[in-house]
């Protein structure tokens, strides 16, 4: 899907818009570090709700994962679009995946994947990424997934 047209216009296709930004009175969304651009950990927040609560393999299962690892990417790419001033900027280097699972889970990696999919699906090549994800015992407001990214800045087309 990562084919014709602007990385705006490819994520109307899929049916999706940038959401709003939050605010924390204790950090920012992104910090800038020489070209580096590091976004802060972001949970699968949709209007306002987190999409999921628990531990993936007991509370969540690993479709209903998927779909949180896709909000949580969908949420850090509009504070990357942010950061850059345009999404057809943004230039994914690193994706961080955090998952709370179950220790015997073993499928961090294909919840993980529901994110890679889809910055390759709205940025194309600029979204191909290198990647780590993790089983972790919990995470903030006992969301099921979290996703920090490390980007840069590029031309837009």
């Amino acid at each position: 899907m990562s084919g014709p047209g602007s990385a705006a216009d490819r994520l109307r296709a899929l049916g999706l818009t940038l959401p709003e930004l939050g605010r924390d009175s204790n950090y920012v969304n992104h910090r800038a570090a020489g070209s580096a651009i590091h976004v802060s950990g972001q949970l699968p927040y949709r209007d306002g709700e987190l999409l999921g609560r628990g531990i993936v393999g007991r509370d969540v299962d690993v479709p209903a994962a998927r779909a949180c690892a896709r909000q949580a990417a969908l949420n850090a790419l509009a504070v990357a679009a942010a950061a850059v001033g345009d999404l057809d900027r943004v230039r994914i280097v690193q994706m961080l995946v955090f998952v709370a699972s179950t220790p015997e889970l073993g499928e961090q990696s294909l919840v993980a994947d529901a994110a890679s999919e889809l910055l390759v699906q709205v940025l194309g090549e600029h979204g191909r990424h290198a990647r780590t994800a993790i089983g972790v015992a919990g995470l903030p407001r006992n969301s099921p997934v979290e996703i920090q990214l490390v980007c840069t800045a590029g031309s837009a087309p």
